[in-house]
């Protein structure tokens, strides 16, 4: 640990230059309430000789007063320091504490577990690198777990540690253990979550907190405290985009004039080229000015100060980046909000929005949905209440310039701040895609031409099925992105023409290419999409054909529409059902899973079949189809 160093007694400032060297994580606990955050964090530090001896003896004497152990020594009162939290035994405000080992320093913010302080565990869950997820080995996965689970997805928190606490009072059962494991990976499959990990714990008792547990012998991975000093935060950074929003602009003189600020992302060097916005003049780095001297190159997160070759207006709120690397500038984009005020939010009421130093009046011009954070389904809403997430277009009055929150933590966030109180009232991240104003939904539109009559075909569905050999039925593969549609439905198109059948595929991507290739992947874009495709269907349906529908087609709402135009009993859905991690692996360069894409999919509420193709190969699951189409009377 840090204080048994040797250098501190032989040689202070060598030790003092070590541990400036070491890697900073920034990490939160969070989970349901009564789960151990604050116990964990107290053990923690208790266990690795991080008390002082003047504040643990003042914690045993405190422990019989406000604990919760019967009168034993409490590690949670800590970190719950208020006198509302000791009293309920609860934690209310977000609580920050320092520590550092030999290889690592390290920030902890606990986070309220209550429903009613979802605002603060969005807070401190902002500027954190890891979330630990405490779960109570009693209860299992409770809706605040996945609240918090969905929160901190959404903002970006690439490692997740569920820690399974209070094993002792399930007897150590590894079954339990393994059925929590189960559960939240099933839940999790729809989060963006690249890497996620557990480990079983007493948090009370010290198991497998800072020393392994004698008392569960068939955990065989890291403890806690060895997963912190360990787990890889390096690579989390952008270091490609440069990003550097200007603070202050410092004039001592009149030989000086620099631009200060923190460095978002990536990396600047002496002599780069590089653009002012949104002014777009450039320059050429002239200087990296800090105060233990000048720099070659600095990269995210320093604090320096930049002189340019040239002189060139750039101003508090401005932004400089390189040539050839530009952020988007613009007034109105798409965002997920938090919403944080007791006061509702409505759409259309003014507000200031302040995105990295720039504060610009504006207002949410469309509340697009709410998120109903446990089923992680949208639902319409003419307002967000207090802790309530919702997706919104925002309309500025001026632009900003801004990175997807997804590609950069810093440019893609803003808070919102009412302009009476000016208390912060909302969080938001910029999503990378925004949904068209202007597209409407054509589902129920009438033909333009008010004298267009449908003709009738000389030849009958009873003749067609004769020939063919097959009742027509459109075939919908339903999944997400990389699930394993177009595989499956061309080797479903493969196998029926073996067979003599007469089947065609409509791909998602191949119509997108062609009739479709002036949408994008908004919601109505994608309702459109499947519009345009279902009407075609129903078309070679009527020719005695069988249509394949390989598409995301993500909400519940748009394919029973799609079942309406073709008929319900000629449509069948087949849901290809795989885990998020998975399908991002498979769509490795193609267009990325986003956030939003996990968010959007409802899976189906009654598929005809389901196919978990993580499982299954291609030809098992063309198979299975087939003996469907088989068992519905629809192949003779």
């Amino acid at each position: 640990m840090s204080h048994q160093s040797e250098l501190i007694a032989t040689d202070i400032n060598a030790y003092l230059a070590e541990h400036e060297k070491k890697e900073l994580l920034r990490f939160i606990t969070c989970g349901s309430v009564d789960d151990g955050k604050s116990t964990l964090i107290g053990r923690l530090l208790y266990d690795s000789k991080m008390i002082y001896e003047d504040q643990l003896a003042k914690i045993e004497k405190d422990s019989k007063v406000h604990g919760t152990t019967g009168g034993t020594f409490d590690p949670a009162l800590l970190t719950d320091g208020l006198r509302a939290e000791r009293e309920q035994g609860i934690t209310i405000d977000v609580a920050y504490r320092y520590f550092s080992t030999a290889k690592r320093k390290f920030i902890i913010a606990d986070t309220p577990g209550h429903v009613q302080y979802t605002r603060n565990m969005a807070t401190g869950a902002s500027t954190a690198d890891l979330a630990v997820i405490l779960v109570d080995a009693r209860h299992g996965i409770l809706e605040q777990t996945r609240r918090h689970s969905f929160i901190v997805s959404l903002l970006g928190i690439k490692h997740i540690l569920v820690a399974v606490n209070k094993m002792d009072l399930v007897d150590f059962s590894q079954k339990i253990y393994e059925q929590i494991l189960d559960d939240y990976r099933q839940f999790s499959d729809r989060l963006m979550i690249p890497d996620l990990h557990f480990i079983p714990i007493s948090a009370l008792d010290g198991d497998n907190v800072v020393d392994r547990s004698e008392n569960m012998p068939w955990y065989q991975g890291s403890t806690f405290m060895n997963f912190l000093e360990s787990v890889n935060i390096g690579s989390d950074r952008n270091l490609q985009d440069f990003r550097f929003p200007v603070q202050l602009v410092l004039r001592p003189d009149l030989n000086f004039r620099g631009f200060a600020g923190t460095i978002s992302s990536g990396v600047v060097r002496v002599g780069d080229e590089i653009v002012a916005m949104p002014s777009r003049k450039t320059s050429v780095v002239k200087e990296i000015v800090t105060y233990d001297g000048n720099l070659d190159e600095a990269c995210a997160p320093m604090s320096v100060t930049l002189t340019t070759e040239t002189e060139i207006d750039i101003s508090r709120g401005d932004m400089i980046v390189k040539t050839g690397n530009i952020p988007k500038i613009e007034q109105r984009f798409d965002a997920t909000i938090v919403w944080m005020s007791e006061q509702a939010m409505v759409p259309g009421k003014q507000y200031l929005f302040k995105q990295t130093t720039k504060t610009v009046p504006g207002n949410i011009s469309t509340l697009r949905y709410r998120i109903d954070v446990n089923t992680m389904r949208s639902e319409a809403a003419p307002a967000l209440a207090l802790n309530e997430i919702g997706r919104v277009k925002v309309s500025l009055s001026e632009a900003v310039n801004f990175d997807s929150y997804r590609k950069n933590r810093s440019t893609g966030a803003f808070v919102i701040i009412d302009r009476i109180s000016y208390e912060t009232v909302g969080a938001g991240m910029i999503l990378d895609r925004q949904t068209s104003e202007t597209r409407k939904d054509h589902w129920d539109d009438e033909p333009r031409a008010k004298t267009l009559v449908g003709f009738d075909s000389k030849v009958s569905l009873e003749e067609r099925a004769a020939r063919f050999g097959q009742q027509p039925v459109t075939i919908l593969l339903t999944g997400l992105p990389g699930s394993g549609k177009s595989t499956t439905a061309f080797g479903l198109e493969r196998a029926l023409f073996e067979q003599g059948r007469s089947a065609v595929v409509l791909d998602g991507q191949n119509i997108r290419l062609g009739i479709s290739r002036d949408l994008g992947f908004s919601q109505e874009n994608r309702s459109e999409n499947v519009r345009r495709c279902s009407e075609i269907a129903k078309l070679f349906n009527q020719a005695g054909m069988i249509s394949i529908l390989s598409l995301v087609a993500p909400r519940e709402e748009i394919r029973k529409k799609a079942a309406e135009v073709i008929g319900g009993e000629r449509f069948v859905i087949v849901h290809l059902n795989a885990p998020a991690d998975l399908c991002r692996e498979r769509n490795l360069g193609e267009r990325e899973i986003t956030d939003e894409a996990l968010l959007q999919y409802e899976s189906p509420v009654k598929a005809d079949l389901v196919l978990r193709t993580d499982s299954l190969d291609p030809a098992e699951c063309v198979a299975q189809i087939v003996d469907m189409l088989q068992q519905k009377n629809l192949l003779s």
